[in-house]
């Protein structure tokens, strides 16, 4: 091979290197990449078991910086690889956008993390199960275990009682405190005419619980719907239930993970 060959290879090499994200750089300084997956992997579940279309997002507080949060770019919840999470600060910001679109209701998550610190973990959601509980009066109440978390109650927060009429987005800091304040020490909150958001303490849980919400609100309208009293889950079924879902929801997420693996 001539000398000339040999340059015009390595610079062929080179090129291609260069425009070939590394490990490395797709990382978030102080963020284990397994933190990334479970967002991706989190996202995609979620879609796999219809409780997100094109919209919805999942979220996790970043473990380097406490204030601030990792998120995927705007793409619909199926599409979400750990190549797609981002970095955000308190407001809401991104760290370092490299030119890619944010989700526009990025506030509900940087406002639910400033006030509630024990929450590591934000889900948000156009459930199609829990939006009828969003503007009807019948409250959303856990009538079977896996959603007794419901126990201690799912508010509505209505976005027209404080802002009147608009786009029904959490589109500021203002409103995202307004519906953090709303959500209080709950797991869930529902948004009037919108869907609703789930918190945990990691990824799992607030996946768990968006989807057990959106479960027990299909079987609460069918229950209603038999036309006689339902009977639901006592306070202290609710919470002794509860304890024994966040020990094991590892199976629920190993399985649903596997799934939406398998299908990749």
């Amino acid at each position: 091979m001539s000398s000339f060959s040999r340059l015009a290879v390595l610079a062929v090499t080179a090129l291609l290197l260069s425009a070939t994200p590394s490990r490395a750089d797709d990382s978030i300084p102080g963020v284990p990449r397994e933190l990334l997956e479970d967002i991706a992997t989190g996202s995609r579940i979620l879609a796999d078991l219809g409780v997100v279309d094109a919209f919805g997002h999942v979220s996790a507080r970043s473990p380097a910086n406490p204030h601030h949060f990792l998120m995927a770019r705007s793409i619909a919840p199926a599409q979400v690889t750990a190549n797609d999470i981002m970095e955000f600060d308190e407001n809401g910001e991104p760290v370092d956008a490299k030119n890619r679109a944010v989700f526009l209701e990025r506030f509900i998550h940087a406002e639910i993390y400033k006030a509630r610190p024990d929450v590591n973990a934000v889900v948000h959601t156009h459930s199609p199960g829990v939006v009828p509980f969003s503007v009807s009066h019948t409250p959303l109440k856990p009538l079977y275990h896996n959603a007794a978390f419901l126990g201690d109650g799912a508010p509505v927060w209505d976005i027209g009682k404080e802002f009147g009429a608009t786009d029904m987005l959490v589109r500021n800091n203002a409103i995202g405190k307004s519906l953090a304040s709303a959500l209080g020490d709950k797991s869930v909150v529902l948004m009037r005419g919108h869907g609703d958001v789930t918190v945990g303490p990691a990824v799992k849980a607030a996946v768990f619980r968006a989807y057990y919400t959106d479960v027990n609100a299909k079987l609460q309208a069918q229950a209603l719907g038999l036309g006689s009293e339902v009977t639901y889950l006592s306070a202290e079924e609710a919470a002794k239930a509860d304890g024994v879902n966040m020990v094991i929801m590892d199976r629920a997420w190993a399985l649903w993970k596997q799934k939406v693996q398998s299908a990749k």
